[in-house]
């Protein structure tokens, strides 16, 4: 009990020197409490939605295989219409309706050509109005559909669209283009994750949806003499045909499931950087503590003096670390609703519908926040503590300051260089790597090791390092810049720890621009040498159809359209053995004139002549060289055995897919087996002009909104604003470790202004003005800073420039260093160290000399 007084009489009394430690912690827990509780809201959401609107038992096509997944989004999977039928037949079930449901159509508002529903995220679904429990929506205005022109959607979408009763809507899909007239508008019974959601008669959508009478599943409602289980098991006894029967809690596992891998990546992706900036706010707190013991050594001293032991010095630091971390914890716990509201407003600006009024709090938000605050800060803390209590009773009473530690550090030294020299030798395996997996271990490994030995290494490195880069403060500012320097160098253990902290942050932005400039710069390569097409049409999530081809093909300028076929094959080897690859059927445009790919051997030619073309890592892998036969199995018993004709290079535009020629494939393969097509490329005619062709391309298509039309600077231009995009989205991630990082340097200034409060005061009194104590404390705040710049500029490039080198083969052949990022980075580690020495600096300026002279 008496520990437990001393410690918060301590924490009390040293409160203001906790605070910046208090709000690191704060931010890393509000960050990992915030991101689950919009995880857990997102899937409650949905959870409630698939609850509201499951049957009790579905009864759905069989499962296409996964040569059937393409042909499946233009045709969706039925069954028969008998089905209902037959369902509502079997003992226990109360009712049984036939469903229509698909997510390939798209809708169309004639009057402005726009599209009508999200275009990223959710999905557009369309499909026949029934009167079940387990309709998403009840009608508010208007009346249901019952004809073949009307159309019921729901109002959310409507009020997005500025639609209303009455105007009409054009439903795109492969089966053709229909016009509606909106008649009737539903409301959400649940809330609306953001989907956009249309209703047509049943008679209608099933020919307009499904291309004849037919259903998507049956849904059936029990009369509650019969579970779930026992339905299921009787419709799949007595049923037969291989359908799919499941429960309502398996509809809810399935839905959720899908959902959770959406979701998934940008949960981990978030937790993934709170625990970063959890790891640069252990730096501050190791700082404060070690600054704090320091402080009160004579205080300790005597605590030991009277009888302290070395244990119950120790555990008073670490309780205080204790109530640091427990008050750190509780308000980054409430702090995190305020970053989960703004992530739910931030998904809802991009189309999913979140209500934060429904906010899930669950058991795990408090025991992760708490977790994560309470071990790191104990963590943290754990050192300054082995430290204080290892200071003998005269030796701190007889030295205001700790000990020097010259083994300790010796033996840092050792475990630096190892640790610095490992980690540098498997980046440089890594980027040797012949495969990126084996190269993506070593890369991790890699960081890791090189990592924790630049933080171990930080104060034998901050001796040199800020010599040099302090080099010319006395030549600058003259005494001021001189004491800079050296107050930089005096602790060199404090500079290491406040500039590992910023280290981190700032290594992990610029191995992420240099990632991202060699994604984008490698990209603009291979389309400058592989690419002859002069624009890409893509349909996005709905495929390509033949009006959109021929619309193309009738535009002036245009020489010729070039379209592809995907197929999930598989390959039968020389061996007997079977493996599985991507193939692309093509015309001979495709290689003609559209393409220009690198041959490791043989010849683009002989695909005209009924040859395979296959990726160099899918020959090295298969063991397979020119000359060789091998069966193509495309798919539903369709097999073609044919000899490999080419090889192509490594890195590819196309990848490590496979190739064949569209009229050899089509030998084999009938129109309607076929898959669609999904994306397609167009020449300009000899002599045309390219830009003007480009827009005449895009005129000849305004009726299609859902297709995406580039040239190759367009195509370029995307494909860098989706890299910017995951860039951008790394950057506000570090940017929360790199604001803990500042506050660590904030904290160390201000701690060092009071450790020196009789320094300073010595020094205003042999002339000092308070303009130069000031420059003084900015200065060396800018050291740190740019020390800590350059440690995370040459960590980031090491890492960067080794990412670069295990995907070569993936498509990142060019290594790009972003010179500008890093010139601005290390000009932003100058602004932050001027604006951390903000405060310290004028306090410092503000004391007063002869109390500060007066001060033990």
């Amino acid at each position: 009990m008496m520990l437990l007084k001393t410690s918060l009489r301590s924490f009390l009394a040293h409160k203001g020197r906790m605070a910046l430690s208090l709000i690191a912690v704060v931010l890393s827990v509000a960050f990992v409490s915030g991101t689950l509780v919009f995880s857990n809201t997102a899937t409650g959401t949905f959870d409630k939605l698939f609850a509201a609107t499951s049957s009790d038992v579905s009864v759905q096509p069989p499962k296409p295989a996964e040569d059937e997944e393409q042909q499946a989004a233009v045709k969706p999977p039925t069954v028969p219409v008998a089905l209902e039928r037959q369902v509502a037949a079997l003992p226990g079930v109360k009712s049984a309706v036939g469903q229509v449901l698909v997510e390939n159509a798209v809708m169309i508002n004639p009057a402005t050509n726009k599209l009508v529903g999200p275009t990223t995220g959710a999905p557009t679904l369309l499909g026949n109005w029934t009167d079940t429990p387990g309709n998403p929506l009840k009608v508010t205005s208007g009346h249901t559909p019952r004809g073949p022109t009307e159309l019921l959607l729901d109002a959310d979408t409507v009020k997005k669209a500025k639609l209303a009763l009455g105007d009409t809507l054009r439903v795109e899909n492969p089966l053709g283009r229909h016009d509606f007239t909106i008649v009737g508008i539903g409301t959400f019974t649940t809330t609306n994750p953001g989907a956009a959601l249309g209703f047509l008669d049943t008679p209608t959508a099933q020919q307009a949806l499904l291309g004849g009478p037919a259903f998507s599943t049956v849904e059936a409602y029990g009369d509650g003499s019969r579970g779930d289980d026992r339905l299921k098991a009787d419709a799949l006894a007595q049923l037969g045909g291989g359908y799919q029967v499941k429960t309502a809690a398996e509809q809810k596992a399935d839905r959720s499931e899908q959902v959770g891998k959406g979701l998934g990546f940008m949960k981990y992706a978030m937790l993934g950087f709170a625990f970063v900036s959890a790891i640069v706010g252990a730096f501050l707190i190791v700082n404060t503590f070690s600054m704090l013991v320091a402080q009160r050594t004579r205080e300790i001293g005597l605590l030991r003096a009277i009888g302290g032991s070395r244990r119950q010095v120790n555990r008073s630091v670490l309780v205080e670390a204790l109530i640091l971390g427990v008050l750190g914890s509780t308000l980054g716990v409430a702090a995190g609703l305020g970053v989960a509201v703004g992530l739910i407003k931030l998904m809802t600006a991009i189309g999913m519908d979140l209500e934060a009024a429904d906010l899930q709090i669950g058991p795990d938000v408090f025991v992760a926040g708490y977790a994560l605050g309470i071990v790191v800060t104990l963590v943290a803390a754990w050192f300054p503590a082995r430290r204080a209590s290892r200071i003998s009773p005269m030796a701190a009473l007889r030295d205001h300051g700790t000990p020097a530690e010259a083994r300790a550090n010796l033996v840092r030294t050792g475990l630096g260089l190892l640790l610095t020299a490992g980690g540098g030798a498997v980046l440089v395996l890594g980027a040797g790597a012949e495969k990126a997996a084996t190269g993506g271990r070593y890369l991790g490994l890699g960081v890791v090791l090189t990592l924790i030995g630049f933080v171990v290494l930080g104060p034998l490195l901050a001796s040199a390092v800020v010599r040099v880069l302090g080099a010319l403060l006395p030549a600058l500012f003259g005494p001021s810049g001189r004491l800079a320097q050296r107050n930089a160098m005096r602790n060199p253990r404090r500079t290491g720890a406040t500039a590992a902290a910023l280290m981190i942050g700032l290594a992990l932005v610029i191995a992420s621009a240099v990632f991202s400039s060699s994604a984008v710069t490698s990209t603009s390569a291979q389309i400058d040498k592989s690419v002859g097409a002069d624009y890409i049409v893509s349909g996005g999530r709905t495929a390509i159809t033949p009006e959109m081809t021929d619309a193309v093909r009738k535009t002036p300028g245009i020489d010729h359209v070039t379209t592809q076929r995907f197929f999930a094959a598989k390959v039968q080897l020389p061996d007997g053995q079977k493996a599985k690859t991507p193939l692309t059927a093509v015309p001979p445009s495709f290689f003609g004139t559209d393409f220009r790919p690198t041959v490791d051997s043989g010849a683009v030619d002989s695909l005209q002549r009924g040859s395979l073309g296959i990726g160099a890592a899918f020959a090295k892998d298969h063991g397979l060289k020119v000359g060789d036969q091998v069966t193509v199995d495309y798919g539903q018993g369709r097999t073609q055995t044919v000899p490999v004709g080419a090889v192509f290079g490594k890195g590819e535009l196309f990848g490590d897919g496979s190739f064949v020629a569209m009229d050899t494939m089509e030998k084999v393969v009938p129109a309607a087996e076929q898959p669609p097509v999904w994306t397609f490329f167009a020449k300009a005619s000899p002599g045309a002009d390219v830009d003007r062709t480009l827009t005449a391309l895009e005129d000849g298509l305004k009726e299609y909104p859902q297709l995406t039309i580039k040239d190759r600077a367009g195509y370029k231009e995307l494909a860098q604003s989706q890299i910017n995009t995951l860039l951008y989205l790394i950057y506000g991630l570090v940017a929360l470790s790199i604001t803990v990082a500042v506050l660590g340097v904030v904290n160390t200034l201000a701690l060092s202004v009071v450790e020196r409060t009789r320094e300073i005061g010595l020094l205003r009194a042999i002339g000092l003005s308070r303009r130069q104590l000031r420059r003084m404390i900015r200065l060396e705040s800018v050291v740190i800073a740019v020390f800590g710049a350059v440690l995370g500029t040459g960590l980031g490039l090491g890492w960067g420039v080794t990412a670069q080198r295990v995907l070569r083969d993936q498509g990142l052949g060019t290594l790009s260093v972003p010179t500008v990022t890093v010139a601005v980075t290390l000009v932003a580690s100058v602004l932050i160290g001027l604006f951390a020495a903000l405060v310290p600096a004028f306090r410092a300026g503000r004391m007063n000399v002869l109390a500060a002279i007066a001060t033990d």
